[in-house]
């Protein structure tokens, strides 16, 4: 019983690192994403995010005149990666690093006002914020999930305890 739970635990948690460091690796070459977009015509003003997508254009122009300004993109990758290595801790222990999924669950319900507050003043489309919040939501199932395997792990292991000690 105890090692279907860890098995289930180290599967979500592997699969919340892979997402969490896929979607900071792809802060590394915003500009050579938004140049392929540009140049492939999808930066359409007919299609639906075409007009933000020209706005957010700004980042070619940017590139061109700042190109140090990005080295704040490389934090952010590299954050993630740094944060999605914390999860290992509950890879290897789960009972013991359970605060890790706890701060996750927290980070995750922080992403919706941060998204709010900040897209509001810096002018981003409500349907973009939505979609930054998404990952807050989408982010804390599989961390909720693994947090209640972890608590059952967590009784089964102090019942093996307790009965090994009478």
């Amino acid at each position: 019983m105890q090692q279907q739970r860890l098995k289930k635990i180290r599967i979500l948690v592997v699969f919340f690192i892979i997402v969490l460091a896929l979607s900071g690796i792809t802060a590394f070459p915003v500009y050579t994403e938004l140049s392929f977009l540009q140049q492939h015509g999808y930066m359409n003003n007919d299609q639906f995010f075409g007009p933000w997508l020209n706005k957010v254009n700004g980042v070619i122009d940017t590139y061109g005149k700042y190109p140090f300004l990005f080295y704040g993109y490389d934090w952010l990758a590299f954050a993630h990666l740094v944060i999605a290595a914390l999860f290992y801790g509950v890879y290897k222990n789960p009972v013991r690093n359970k605060f890790i999924l706890s701060w996750g669950m927290f980070c995750c319900v922080s992403i919706i006002p941060l998204a709010f507050i900040c897209g509001n003043i810096r002018g981003i489309p409500i349907y973009h914020i939505l979609i930054d919040c998404s990952f807050g939501v989408i982010g804390i199932i599989p961390l909720y999930v693994c947090r209640r395997y972890v608590l059952q792990l967590e009784a089964l292991q102090k019942q093996q305890s307790t009965a090994l000690q009478t």
